[in-house]
């Protein structure tokens, strides 16, 4: 018995990496999933805009919190609104290879 001792903090200090990086994978995926959600309502809110007659991009960029436009980018053109934003991520080359789009057009009747 005696030489059992402490192995369960031995165990625990060796699955508390696993547990972090578990941690940081879920967070990242909800992030990826947040920007793909806000991507598209954002370029849904273009396309009404530019089916009213105002600026798409500046109606695609509004419809985002203010923390994300930096990481997004807007294309408008007759109609047709596509905008593609980064996640949040503590790693660079991560956030660029996550990068989430969405598009949406107005049809004219």
């Amino acid at each position: 018995m005696r030489a059992e001792r402490g192995q369960a903090t031995v165990e625990l200090l060796g699955a508390v990496p696993a547990l972090l990086l578990l941690g940081l994978v879920v967070f990242q995926l909800l992030a990826v999933g947040y920007a793909a959600v806000l991507a598209g309502n954002a370029a849904e809110a273009g396309a009404l805009a530019a089916a009213g007659g105002a600026d798409a991009t500046d109606a695609a960029r509004a419809a985002v919190p203010g923390w994300q436009r930096a990481r997004m980018k807007v294309e408008a053109d007759a109609g047709r609104v596509e905008v593609r934003m980064r996640p949040p991520s503590p790693l660079d080359r991560v956030e660029e290879a996550l990068q989430v789009a969405a598009s949406a057009a107005v049809v004219a009747p």
